[in-house]
Parts: structure tokens; sequence; C-alpha cells
């Protein structure tokens, strides 16, 4: 089954998109990527903006290449679990259109939220970052930027409290051991090592010793535990705002302010999440807005002049190159497994 999707006509139209068939609106364009199979369902999406696939689905890789993650030259695949069941996604673009084939049980869901996945409804049309040559130069040469919202919102948390209080490179390999042995495998033809995240079922039944055996400790480990309890009522708030989202995430123990907000930004396309308490994003703001670091207060006054839209000038941030200056002390990786 093979649909078109294009935006409305405007920003508040446009995450309810059109749906009609290849053989109404397809003409002479090239057709998406043939699945293969009787079980793929497949989309075209036209947005009316500019559109750089790769870069909108960048943050949901975490660490890069991984098992429910793969970057392809014009696009890339991806694993979800939803509503539904389990979906393998593919994501290509050709020219001004994304193409994607979904399967596996949650393929229709999959596919139904391509354009919301894609940016559809991020309107940037109200920035302005004038103030800032920097940014202005970052936008000019970036027009296909958009928040991503996939609507997990427990699939976005579990990751994002590994990811706590350690190194990125420890928090990548406990969530690839995990969900290696924990998820099911990939629906269709994915590529090898792709895999679905756990369930919440799954999350709570491992043990304790194998927590610690990935390098994960019992303050991360029981927190999403605690989660995974609530796992349905936390997938619910996809339908609130994300204040709202971040709100109820932060009612539970173990999730702070920066946790919320890492999942907002994903799971809601949150364009206000600031991931207060990271290790080097004040200091990176402080040096590509005003040259030095600047501790998390800094950042927030820094940012402060597009409240309600903070998180695209990170974004922004992100994709000028500036960084943290390395030198100082560092985060120490932390290894308790073998004690």
């Amino acid at each position: 089954m093979t649909f078109v999707q294009e935006d409305a006509e405007s920003p508040v139209e446009a995450a309810s998109v059109s749906l009609r068939t290849v053989a109404e609106a397809l003409g002479d364009a090239p057709e998406p990527d043939r699945c293969g199979d009787d079980d793929c369902v497949t989309t075209v999406y036209r947005p009316r903006h500019p559109l750089d696939v790769r870069e909108v689905l960048s943050p949901l890789a975490r660490g890069g290449d991984g098992p429910s993650f793969r970057r392809t030259a014009n696009g890339a695949w991806l694993t979800f679990r939803t509503p539904e069941g389990p979906a393998t996604l593919r994501i290509a673009q050709h020219g001004d259109e994304a193409h994607a084939s979904a399967w596996g049980a949650g393929a229709s869901w999959a596919i139904e939220g391509v354009p919301e996945l894609l940016g559809a409804g991020d309107d940037w049309s109200t920035l302005d970052v004038a103030s800032s040559p920097l940014l202005t130069e970052v936008r000019r040469r970036n027009p296909g930027i958009r928040l991503s919202r996939n609507r997990r919102v427990f699939e976005m948390l579990v990751p994002s409290i590994i990811e706590q209080k350690v190194t990125c490179t420890e928090a990548w390999r406990s969530w690839r051991l995990l969900v290696r042995r924990h998820g099911d495998v990939a629906p269709g033809p994915a590529p090898e090592g792709m895999w679905v995240a756990p369930d919440a079922e799954a999350w709570r039944r491992i043990p304790s010793w194998e927590w610690h055996a990935v390098g994960i400790g019992p303050q991360r480990s029981e927190a999403i535990v605690r989660a995974s309890r609530v796992a349905d009522a936390i997938d619910r708030t996809a339908a609130e705002s994300a204040s709202t989202a971040s709100a109820r995430l932060r009612s539970l123990p173990g999730i702070g302010v920066w946790t919320a907000a890492e999942v907002t930004a994903r799971s809601h396309g949150d364009a206000d999440a600031v991931s207060v308490g990271d290790y080097s994003l004040a200091s990176t703001v402080g040096c590509a807005l005003v040259g030095e670091p600047v501790d998390d207060d800094g950042m927030l006054e820094l940012l402060a002049p597009w409240a309600g839209q903070r998180q695209r000038v990170l974004r922004l941030i992100a994709l000028s190159g500036i960084r943290k200056p390395r030198r100082g002390p560092r985060i120490t990786r932390q290894d308790h497994r073998w004690h």
C-alpha cells in the first residue's frame, strides 16, 4: 500500500496531511522505493519547505549507527515499538521528496507519522536570529533543518535515563547491549544487527545483576523500572503539549529537567526544550553566542530572547560546529561492572 503525503497550506494544517493513492497523485513523479513484499507500506512525503532528512533525523541516533538507527547516503533506517507493534522504517530523500517504506505490525502507524517525524508541524518562520551573525549564517546554510516529532515518549525516556551523569560512550554502549539482549529483531529487510527496543515489560524483567554488568547503577536502573510500570501513561503524554508532558515526566522519581528535555525534544519536537544540567551544553552555547563558556544560568540568560524557540537555537548552534573548549577537567568514565 502506498500513499502520498503533502504538507498543508499553513503550519497549523501541516500536521493533518492528506493521504492519496499513488494512482491519484504521483502522475509522472518517481515512485517510492519498492518494498519487495506484500507486508510493506510506503509513502511519499512532499514538504512545502526545504528538507534535510539526514539532519532532521540525526537526534534519534544514539551515538551514530546502532541497533535502532542506521544512516544511509540519503536518509536512514529506524526501528520503533509502536502502539500496534514493532516496525522498521526506511526513509530516503530523493530531491524534494522523502520516500518511506515500513514493515512489521506497526508499519501503518510508522508511515502515518512520517510527516511529523520529518518536522511537518515545526514552523521556523517566526524565528528571528538577526541579532546573531553566527546563527543567521548557520540558518542560511541549513534551510532544511526541522525538529522531529516521533511520538514515542517511553521509548525516548529509557535511553535518556541511561545517559544521566555518565559519558556518552558509556551510555551508548549500555543502551546497545540491552537492546540487543532484550529487544526484538527488526522486522522486514532491515540491515543486519538492527533491533527494536524492548517493551516496558521486558525492561521490568531485566535482573539487577545484568544492569550492573552493562555499567548501569541502581539509581538509573530503578528509575527505568519505575517508569516502565507506568509506560502506558507516559506514552499517552504524546497527545499533550510538550510542557505538560515534561511536567508529568518530572513528577517521576529519578527524572529531572535535563532528562525531560532530552525526551520531549525528540518525542514532541519541543521547540523550547533546553537540557539544563548538561555537562557541556552551557559552555558550548556561551562560546557560540558570546565567545566564552558560561554556566547554566548564563546559558538561560543568553537564550532568553528566543523563549519558546530555544531548542531551535540550540540546533543551529550544534550545526555551527562550535564546541566546548577541550581543556580542563573532563567527566570521568565510571565502570562498576567488576566491583
